[in-house]
């Protein structure tokens, strides 16, 4: 009885965590399309500035995956906190920094944060996005394990 109880009060971050990234992910794409994908009509010349249509998926793409992360990211730095202040264990630190090292990297290779300092967004098409994806992997796993021990 006790280890159901102790199962299900570990699932709970879960249950949180799914819709709130369901939410962030509509809201990241939603701006990433407005900013970066609008159509023209073919008379219309474009800006010098602006970023060509070939590689405009990849950066909502890579909006998208990057505010999904930035939002684990917080949601496991609140967990290792947590944690934290019921163990006091030196290996839950390496956690939150390891964690905050991450959520920095997140935050400045976001396309939302780049625009918002006034930056353009220009680069490698999909490879820019490379990054992300392999962040994005290696944040489930580590909230897999948060959340299962």
């Amino acid at each position: 009885m006790k280890r159901e109880m102790d199962q299900k009060s570990r699932t709970w971050p879960l249950l949180i965590l799914l819709p709130i990234l369901v939410v962030v992910a509509i809201l990241a794409a939603t701006w990433a399309a407005s900013t970066f994908w609008y159509p023209r009509l073919p008379w219309q010349l474009r800006p010098p500035y602006e970023i060509p249509g070939d590689i405009e998926f990849y950066y909502i793409a890579k909006t998208v995956i990057s505010t999904i992360n930035i939002t684990m990211l917080i949601f496991l730095l609140i967990l290792y906190a947590d944690i934290y202040r019921k163990t006091r264990s030196e290996f839950t630190i390496g956690l939150i920094i390891f964690s905050t090292t991450l959520l920095l990297y997140a935050l400045v290779s976001n396309p939302i944060v780049i625009s918002i300092f006034g930056f353009r967004i220009f680069g490698l098409g999909p490879f820019a996005l490379l990054p992300d994806l392999f962040t994005f992997a290696a944040l489930i796993v580590l909230l897999y394990l948060s959340v299962k021990y």
